[in-house]
């Protein structure tokens, strides 16, 4: 396994012979330095930089690992998960008082009751990294099934410590509409996992009481803009129609029976790309980019792209680089890194306004994306 660097923390960090093992690309706006931090990752899901400049990986598999130093090690006690398929050990999130608490939330598929559903767990990072103690899982999906793909699942801490998490609508498409199925939603809970007095369906009447939005297909991606606070997410459409929304209390995006896209046989999805009571996406692909998260650029490094969407892709092997007008309206999309280092599955901004990002592979990559300044001498420059 390569390692070749680990700590993400401000500028004094030291820097690895940069000809060997660098790589430079031209964009747009900003030439790119794409550094290799360490190779032989299980299929990662998703990263987290933690406030000490290292990075904690989850694989899929449902190792749970700490990148410090410039030593990859194994956490011990992870929760168990049932990895197959598209299942497995999924996101991780931090609590906003990390520094403090050490806690970490985690999304996984479990089998229970007769099928496999979406979790939430709970944890504490301990002994200085080490271990996980105090592991709780304080949400399950309702009504497991044994479908084996399209679980979602991210996690995002709004400023109020609550957490916002999509759930896949696991293949069974209708019952993204049907507000008492957990399937193709954004729910919300408290990080105890109780429920919040200002959800939508709080009083369990017109749906479950975790469920913020529905009529989504699988999504992968969920953030805030720390400018604004607004609420984003990022899902997979069919053959075409992958989407960004704005969740909004209790509205419907949607699916099954409005799409942008068609179905894997070509023929039309539901009654089109408009219905009444249904909520348009702020953007589209067609064809489908198969997104797998989303973050609102909001660091320093890369000044040229403040305010811009970022969503990595698995289909194109790309980052999507989308910038919106004074009304936040998308009006551009550039492509980083397309078909280069393999299928991105998380990207996340590192605290000094680094990228860092994961491939998702049996051989996957943990990889560093930083700002080229000039003069520089190397020769290894891509187009």
């Amino acid at each position: 396994m390569l390692i070749l660097a680990a700590a993400i923390s401000g500028p004094a960090r030291a820097e690895p012979d940069i000809a060997q093992t660098q790589d430079i690309f031209e964009t747009e706006k900003v030439k790119l330095v794409v550094e290799t931090l360490a190779d032989g990752l299980d299929y990662p899901w998703s990263i987290e930089p933690l406030p000490d400049g290292s990075i904690l990986i989850a694989e899929r598999s449902g190792k749970l690992k700490i990148l410090r130093d410039g030593k990859l090690t194994q956490i011990k006690g992870a929760p168990p998960v049932w990895a197959k398929a598209q299942g497995g050990l999924l996101d991780i999130a931090l609590s906003n008082n990390f520094a403090k608490d050490g806690l970490l939330f985690f999304t996984a598929t479990q089998d229970y009751d007769g099928g496999i559903g979406t979790v939430v767990i709970r944890a504490k990072l301990s002994g200085n990294g080490g271990w996980l103690s105090g592991v709780k899982t304080i949400f399950r999906s309702a009504r497991p099934d044994p479908v084996d793909h399209s679980f979602g699942s991210r996690i995002a801490v709004a400023p109020d410590n609550s957490l916002f998490v999509t759930i896949g609508d696991q293949a069974r498409e209708k019952l993204a509409q049907d507000t008492f199925d957990h399937r193709g939603t954004v729910i919300r809970i408290n990080a105890d996992g109780s429920i919040p007095a200002d959800n939508p369906f709080r009083d369990g009447l017109a749906g479950l009481p975790e469920i913020w939005t529905y009529g989504h297909r699988n999504p992968q991606g969920i953030t805030f803009d720390s400018a604004d606070g607004t609420l984003y997410t990022v899902e997979h459409g069919a053959k075409g129609g992958d989407e960004i929304n704005r969740p909004e209390p209790g509205k419907n995006y949607g699916w099954p029976v409005i799409s942008f896209g068609t179905d894997y046989n070509d023929k039309p999805i539901g009654l089109g790309t408009q219905a009444p009571g249904m909520e348009q996406p702020l953007h589209y692909w067609d064809p489908s980019i198969a997104p797998s998260s989303i973050l609102v650029y909001r660091g320093e490094m890369f000044p040229e792209w403040q305010g811009d969407f970022l969503v990595s892709a698995l289909k194109f092997e790309t980052i999507s680089r989308l910038t919106r007008n004074a009304e936040g309206k998308i009006v551009s999309e550039e492509r980083l890194l397309t078909e280069r280092y393999g299928r991105i599955r998380d990207l996340k901004e590192a605290a000094d306004g680094s990228l860092l990002a994961v491939t998702d592979d049996d051989n996957g990559l943990l990889i560093r994306i930083s700002r080229m300044e000039e003069p520089f001498s190397a020769a290894h420059i891509e187009p």
